[in-house]
């Protein structure tokens, strides 16, 4: 009973907040945010502007006569058994807790059996612990993509330091230049110029006449 005392009390709340511009079918749209998960509607009571968002996408489904039943999710007669329809569904539920990857935790969410896919949406608390969870390891992903990015500029850095010193050796004139061009060539040959002294000064042969005559076409 507490669970659905707060249930109702949040109703109220909801209904407070919707009367003034939707006063005709306030008792429809507070209907349809109450299926949605409790820490989402707790978090729309505080925030105007996710709930403004979840209106109007009640709205939206009032308007294509999609409107859901009061049924649990579970119930084969609300869920659709496409993967399209429930991809659908369950993006509108994800999309609620405004975490900026709405789109691919869904796709996340989906790759899971559909049975417990299914039980997301008639158990709020499993949603939120799905949700959390994806959203973890997205940003734990995109941490070691930064990370791996940033090994790489370090990497480059430090073979054009040494790529420097040894063309400084052989033209010290256009040390910089003549660096600058070899660090634009195939990364997996650079290495062989550190060790390779026929093929670096190849490679700055090749680069000085780039220069001249990039020079005497100026």
């Amino acid at each position: 009973m507490e669970g659905e005392g707060a249930l109702e009390a949040l109703g109220e709340q909801l209904y407070n907040l919707i009367y003034p511009k939707h006063a005709e079918i306030a008792g429809k749209l507070t209907g349809m945010l109450l299926e949605l998960p409790g820490p989402a509607l707790s978090q729309m009571l505080q925030d105007e502007a996710l709930l403004a968002r979840a209106i109007e996408k009640a709205l939206s489904a009032l308007d294509k006569q999609l409107v859901p039943s009061k049924k649990p999710y579970n119930d084969e007669e609300n869920v659709s058994g496409s993967s399209d329809s429930l991809g659908d569904q369950l993006f509108e539920l994800v999309d609620t807790y405004n975490t900026g990857y709405s789109h691919k935790i869904t796709g996340m969410l989906l790759e899971q059996h559909k049975d417990t896919v299914l039980k997301l949406f008639s158990e709020p608390t499993l949603l939120q612990e799905q949700v959390n969870l994806s959203l973890k390891t997205l940003k734990e992903q995109k941490m070691e993509t930064c990370m791996s990015d940033s090994l790489v500029t370090e990497d480059m850095e430090r073979l054009g330091e040494k790529l420097f010193l040894l063309v400084e050796r052989l033209d010290p004139v256009h040390a910089t230049d003549i660096t600058g061009m070899l660090l634009e060539m195939d990364p997996s040959t650079l290495p062989q110029l550190l060790t390779d002294n026929t093929a670096l000064e190849v490679a700055i042969r090749k680069a000085q006449a780039a220069l001249e005559s990039f020079k005497s076409s100026i």
